[in-house]
């Protein structure tokens, strides 16, 4: 069997897979146009193989990692059902307060992916949480197909209030100096934008490849933004142009970056669609912003 690369795989097959895990196309019809691609020794089960995640051999921070005090927690919220699960992740040994990033998943629950990132981000020097917003239908359920379809049972505004709840819970964190920003991908990138647009004392936002408010919201936004997005993503950045002349029309503080040759989802290191260099570069971008605006 052909040992796949990323050279080897067709754009097109990345703008189906973009489809089908934003719900654009059934399983089975993607499996189909899939099969397409499946020649010159490339069979439909390792093109499979080789678009899911892995997220075995891709974890950059250990869950047991010595440096870091890192567990679950429950917060309240009001729309989900009492409580929401959350990774909680600060650096270990640290007695002065932590500025707080909310880590927001995407489409599909708390993976062990967007685990990683909030455990990526408590290295930083921040206090971190990562919430499930699948928490009332059982959490995120072990694979991102179940997941997502998991996510589809519920509203996305009703989500919005869980996140807007973490930012409450780590307001209020004996362990926080009070000073929070938030970092998403895909809907969380979503969900980022919408934070900035509701919570008036949001500190930063940093939202990956997300969907953009409307203009009357845009209005209301008062926290400074890092925007990233992947140059062949079209669906998300066919939003990006009417964001940015709201923007500037509402003279509100922002930076936006659009990364050449990547994909959607290219900071995911478990797809091949990740791209280390747009990754590492707009990781460390995000970082400095966080530390120049959660002071």
């Amino acid at each position: 069997m052909k040992k796949l690369k990323k050279k080897d795989i067709n754009q097109e097959v990345f703008d189906l897979y973009d489809d089908y895990v934003h719900s654009k196309i059934e399983r089975r019809q993607f499996l189909k146009k899939l099969s397409l691609y499946a020649v010159g020794g490339i069979t439909l089960s390792s093109l499979l193989s080789f678009i899911s995640p892995n997220y075995i051999d891709s974890v950059l921070v250990n869950t047991d990692d010595s440096r870091l005090d890192s567990s679950y927690i429950t917060y309240n919220s009001p729309r989900g059902g009492g409580g929401i699960k959350a990774l909680l992740s600060k650096p270990k040994n640290v007695t002065k307060k932590l500025p707080g990033i909310i880590v927001v998943h995407e489409n599909r629950g708390l993976n062990p992916y967007i685990e990683d990132v909030g455990r990526r981000a408590a290295l930083e020097g921040f206090i971190s949480i990562a919430p499930d917003a699948l928490t009332p239908l059982g959490g995120y359920p072990g694979s991102d197909d179940a997941g997502r379809e998991l996510q589809k049972k519920r509203d996305k505004n009703d989500m919005l209030e869980d996140f807007i709840a973490a930012f409450n819970y780590l307001k209020n964190n004996e362990d926080c100096t009070g000073e929070i920003g938030v970092v998403g991908f895909c809907f969380g990138g979503w969900i980022s934008n919408m934070m900035a647009v509701r919570i008036p004392d949001l500190g930063a936002a940093v939202p990956y490849y997300g969907s953009q408010p409307s203009d009357e919201e845009v209005a209301e936004i008062s926290a400074p933004l890092m925007l990233h997005y992947a140059e062949l993503d079209k669906r998300v950045n066919a939003g990006w142009s009417d964001y940015e002349v709201a923007l500037k029309s509402n003279n509100k503080q922002y930076e936006a970056f659009v990364y050449p040759e990547v994909n959607h989802g290219f900071h995911n290191n478990t797809t091949p669609r990740y791209d280390e260099a747009a990754a590492s570069l707009s990781w460390n971008r995000t970082i400095s912003f966080f530390k120049e605006n959660l002071k």
